[in-house]
């Protein structure tokens, strides 16, 4: 029973932070134009610009739970 219990507090707040991440992410003007009507990341990709910081940080994340992962089942 306290198993259950845990799943689902770990789902509910799973959702309840997804849910208001994306709230907050649609909250946020997008950047002003630099120069007049000039995009700020240039003409191809408009408004949005690339996001290649946080990327990095997941490719790394992966990396250290794939690891811990492997040194787990080596362990056992």
């Amino acid at each position: 029973m306290k198993f259950i219990t845990l799943k689902i507090l770990r789902i509910s707040l799973f959702l309840s932070f997804t849910l208001l991440a994306g709230v907050a992410v649609n909250a946020i003007d997008p950047p002003p134009a630099i120069g007049g009507d000039e995009p700020p990341c240039g003409e191809p990709f408009g408004v949005v610009c690339p996001i290649d910081g946080g990327i990095g940080f997941l490719i790394a994340a992966a990396a250290l739970y794939g690891g811990r992962k492997i040194y787990s089942m080596k362990s056992n």
